[in-house]
């Protein structure tokens, strides 16, 4: 028997955890309307035969890495720019959300467990990269930029978990 790689091995005590079952009771208890309509809507996978959520959060986090790479990069002339990069990934997160709330409703056991941490992470990214485009606004670019380096490490470990349900586990496929 081959031994688990760290990865898997986190991944497993998040799908084996009391905490995220919690996680996901409380996510079921405050989204309940929205999980029902957007298991019902075009952005579940029944549509095009699979998960439509993955493809959607290329948009979101071409969006916030486009910006933060702008704020290394781009110096004072390219604040505009990534603040209009800010914002349009939060508006693309709306979509991308809806998308992923679709599938999560149909999920169980494990699965549902790992989906809701991964929510949960995306969840708080989107408050970040909120208040990354407020500070921005404001004219507070190095906090913005601080935002949104926090907001793109918490979306990458969330991303990572969520990755897994749709590769590892195949929840895009249903």
């Amino acid at each position: 028997m081959e031994a688990q790689s760290f990865p898997l091995r986190i991944t497993h005590a998040v799908g084996a955890s009391r905490t995220s079952e919690q996680v996901a009771d409380a996510q079921d208890l405050v989204y309940g309307p929205i999980l029902e309509w957007a298991r019902n809507s075009p952005f579940h996978s029944g549509i095009l035969g699979h998960s439509l959520h993955p493809m959607l959060t290329d948009v979101t986090l071409g969006c916030w890495t486009g910006a933060s790479l702008l704020d290394v990069a781009g110096g004072p002339a390219a604040r505009r720019s990534s603040l209009l990069l800010v914002a349009a990934g939060l508006v693309a997160a709306v979509p991308t959300a809806l998308a992923g709330a679709g599938d999560w409703a149909g999920m169980t056991g494990a699965d549902r467990r790992i989906g809701a941490v991964h929510a949960l992470g995306t969840d708080l990214a989107v408050f970040l990269f909120l208040g990354s485009l407020i500070a921005r606004a404001r004219g507070r670019h190095r906090l913005g930029k601080r935002l949104a380096v926090a907001g793109n490490v918490v979306v990458g470990a969330a991303g990572f978990l969520g990755g897994h349900l749709a590769l590892n586990r195949g929840t895009a496929r249903r």
